[in-house]
């Protein structure tokens, strides 16, 4: 059954969004082989707005939704992803109009690279690798809001743990953490791409760089049967160290 967000808000001077009560669109990672991550992406059927670039499964907004159950949604019905497989993580207003409309991107982990289905709204889907994602053809408001929403990668070596923190650590990593200033995608091979990280109690921030550490490159790994299987994931350049918040890790409601 359709709800009642299908429409356009229309701001002064004419200028139309899609979505009568806002949209919403669901940014899903999921973890490679490789410690790095992938992107769930949507080539949009080419009689959308911006036909044939791409972007965020999402779409309208209904009036008795919140913006993350309206992401939700429109994954399920775009991509075929469920609710049951993801967990969300954040969720950032990433686009306004003077009519009221906003864009709201909500940032959610999936445990793997899922299968997906598109529907008559995608020409295909794929999980692109975070570093790959700007090699394609952007929808506008995608390209604009992507530099405050990709995640830098980073590592945490669960042995530097006490025993109680490392037990959780392995249970909990790879996954998406918010940082407010910035999202990191934190996992626990200390081989694996990005820069270290180590678990502070707050307040934050990071502690300083460490000007001898650079980020390790990582290649593609194979593994039968799995969608994110020949997709790699790659960090440059020099590496600070990442100061996390202890509870933004090991809190079972963050």
């Amino acid at each position: 059954m359709r709800g009642d967000g299908d429409g356009w808000a229309v701001s002064p001077g004419g200028v139309r969004h899609w979505g009568r009560f806002g949209a919403a669109g669901l940014l899903l990672r999921a973890p490679l082989t490789t410690g790095g991550a992938a992107v769930l992406l949507q080539h949009r059927a080419l009689w959308s707005h911006e036909g044939g670039t791409w972007a965020l499964p999402g779409g309208a907004r209904d009036s008795d939704e919140t913006a993350v159950h309206a992401a939700v949604r429109e994954a399920d019905e775009e991509a075929g992803i469920k609710a049951a497989d993801i967990a969300v993580r954040a969720e950032r207003v990433t686009a306004t109009a003077p009519s009221g409309w906003t864009y709201t991107t909500v940032i959610a982990d999936a445990g793997k690279p899922l299968p997906v289905r598109p529907n008559m709204e995608s020409v295909e889907l794929a999980w692109v690798p975070e570093d790959e994602v700007d090699d394609r053809p952007l929808h506008a408001g995608f390209a604009d809001a992507w530099p405050a929403l990709r995640a830098t990668f980073a590592h945490l070596d669960p042995a530097e743990c006490d025993e109680a923190d490392a037990a959780g650590l392995v249970a909990g990593l790879p996954r998406t953490i918010d940082l407010g200033v910035e999202f990191v995608w934190l996992h626990a091979d200390p081989g694996g791409p990005g820069e270290r990280a180590v678990l502070l109690d707050p307040p934050y921030p990071p502690e300083p760089a460490d000007e001898g550490e650079s980020a390790v490159t990582a290649v593609a790994v194979t593994a039968d049967g799995d969608p994110g299987a020949d997709l790699g994931a790659t960090a440059a350049g020099s590496a600070r160290v990442l100061g996390i918040p202890r509870d933004r890790v090991l809190d079972p409601e963050t």
